[in-house]
């Protein structure tokens, strides 16, 4: 079974941080993201120091009439966060109208409409195109999305970039949200962490030797080293996996996984 190790590319980013290990060296610079494209999918690893903008992303439908790409559905997967860290999606009651949302973007009042979790290292939460959301200050975390960048900002924290307003209005879900995914434990030690149309992800600990049968286009490392079909792996290295013969797996000292399909 061929593995390909795939380059990271870092990106900078005004939110991100020089402090990267222990998946990559720390950097001079902030690096916000790390991104490793494949195919339908990106995977990226984000740092951050500041909170993100409120942003929202398209489904397929309206990407494909207004920027000819694919709409972003995504989930991202906590990795390590300070002790106030949090994450908002959706909205803590059903706003009105998209008037109302419009007219709370542009004051700022958005933040106190959204809906606030705590973020721990080993949360998951499913973020579907529409979903207005934003991530927030002192988090590392894995983001497994369609292989899209487009994002609508709608409130930016009087950052001097553009807001996407009318875009953002017009693809937004006006409702609640149901926070973090809820993991369902496979037959085989996997654990299901998202599933939908466009991709499916599960977590993986590996102590000794493990096998997959079901076909894998990623295996994500997040904790420690490991031997994927022969060709080994440490921290923050993200494989692609061709073939859909049995995967193998091994790690001597314990090793973290995320295995992306889809």
């Amino acid at each position: 079974m061929p593995v390909a190790i795939l380059p990271p590319v870092f990106v900078p980013k005004i939110w991100g941080s020089t402090q990267l290990e222990p998946w990559y060296r720390d950097a001079p610079e902030r690096i916000g993201e790390v991104w490793y494209p494949l195919g339908t999918l990106l995977i990226k690893f984000l740092f951050t120091t500041e909170n993100l903008s409120v942003q929202v992303h398209p489904g397929d439908e309206y990407a494909a009439q207004h920027h000819a790409s694919r709409g972003k559905t995504e989930m991202w997967h906590i990795l390590r966060a300070a002790p106030d860290a949090a994450v908002a999606v959706g909205f803590r009651g059903e706003l009105g109208s998209p008037q109302q949302l419009l007219e709370a973007s542009e004051s700022g009042r958005i933040m106190d409409l959204m809906q606030w979790s705590p973020a721990r290292p080993g949360d998951t939460f499913f973020i579907p195109a529409g979903t207005v959301h934003a991530i927030g200050a002192g988090l590392a975390l894995c983001e497994i999305q369609q292989n899209s960048d487009v994002t609508y900002r709608l409130y930016d924290y009087g950052r001097d970039r553009e807001l996407h307003l009318a875009h953002g209005v017009n693809v937004a879900h006006l409702g609640r949200h149901s926070g973090a995914a809820r993991p369902v434990k496979l037959a085989d030690g996997r654990v299901r962490l998202v599933e939908c149309q466009y991709f499916h992800t599960d977590a993986l600990e590996v102590y000794g030797a493990a096998r997959i049968a079901d076909r894998v286009d990623a295996v994500v490392v997040i904790e420690g080293q490991v031997d994927i079909a022969g060709t080994p792996a440490q921290a923050g290295a993200v494989a692609k996996v061709s073939g859909e013969t049995e995967l193998r797996l091994r790690s001597e000292r314990g090793a973290r996984l995320l295995l992306a399909s889809t």
